[in-house]
């Protein structure tokens, strides 16, 4: 597989930093995360924003581009997935900051911004805000837990913004950008939903086999993986052979992802011992047949009998 360098993007509480973790061993990639954690202004600035918006965007400035700094030495040994732009410093120093502070910080930013490796791919993440409130309260961040829902909109809001022109702000950003909408995708939960997400990124990337997705799919979109209203998913005209509901097509993509991995270790992509591999490869294909096993379920096939 050739290197490459993916940027996860999207507003407060999408799922950037869960989306890397669980593509990273899918792509052998290094993760690049961002250190928020590290920033000593955040949860003052989330408690008195206009008091601590400079510190907090100054530190954020400098401690992501000191990152990014490392992205092309990673690169010559494998493929990086970050959870950031360098881009979305700009974007939140335009939300937060302005007067002689935003121009003071527009300056240093400008200088910096033509030293960062541009992303191959951006995947820009969407969810609306109540989603967003949600995730944000589960996750139960100390400095997180007085979120303005006002602020989160306004975030949401400059996302929107900032990709429906590509980006083109920032000089660093990739040119390709992939749209996904996480309101009803859990990728976390589902399998198939995050085997749906692996193979738009791979399609994008033009990297490793990925299958064309089932017609149904273009048509219906995420409601495929919506958990309520699966009998109004499909319309009525496009439905599949019987009963056919929208779970045939998760369990499609389930069962598509473990054949490709039964591919990649009969080609030896995975590395380990002959006797490693052999369990490897004996647990991933018992993981195929389950998987297929519940296609065949799902769209009344019985595979315990052989046709005619």
């Amino acid at each position: 597989m050739k290197s490459f360098f993916v940027a996860i993007e999207g507003p407060i509480g999408v799922g950037k930093t869960t989306l890397a973790r669980l593509l990273q061993p899918r792509f052998k990639a290094q993760l690049l995360l961002e250190a928020f954690e590290e920033n000593p202004f955040l949860s003052d600035f989330y408690s008195d924003r206009s008091r601590y918006a400079f510190q907090t965007q100054m530190f954020f400035l400098l401690s992501r581009y000191r990152q990014q700094q490392a992205i092309p030495s990673i690169m010559a040994k494998l493929p990086v997935i970050a959870d950031y732009t360098f881009g979305k410093d700009a974007l939140f120093a335009r939300l937060n900051l302005e007067g002689d502070e935003l121009d003071m910080y527009g300056r240093l930013y400008t200088v910096l911004a033509d030293r960062i490796v541009a992303p191959d791919l951006v995947i820009y993440l969407q969810a609306d805000t109540d989603a967003l409130m949600a995730r944000i309260a589960a996750r139960d961040r100390p400095y997180e837990r007085e979120m303005d829902r006002d602020y989160i909109a306004r975030v949401k809001a400059a996302y929107g913004r900032h990709f429906a022109d590509g980006g083109s702000t920032a000089r660093h950003d990739a040119s390709s950008v992939l749209t996904i909408d996480t309101t009803e995708l859990n990728y976390v939960q589902d399998d198939g939903a995050l085997a749906f997400v692996e193979g738009r990124i791979r399609e994008a990337l033009g990297v490793g086999a990925y299958q064309q997705s089932l017609p149904q799919i273009e048509e219906v979109g995420l409601a495929a993986f919506r958990p309520a209203a699966r009998a109004q998913a499909v319309p009525p005209q496009r439905e599949l052979q019987g009963e056919r509901e929208p779970e045939a097509l998760r369990d499609f993509l389930a069962a598509n992802e473990a054949v490709s991995r039964v591919g990649s270790l009969l080609v030896g992509q995975d590395a380990g011992s002959r006797e490693d591999r052999t369990a490897h490869l004996r647990a991933t294909l018992e993981q195929a047949l389950e998987r297929l096993t519940s296609l065949a379920d799902s769209v009344g096939v019985d595979l315990s009998h052989p046709s005619a």
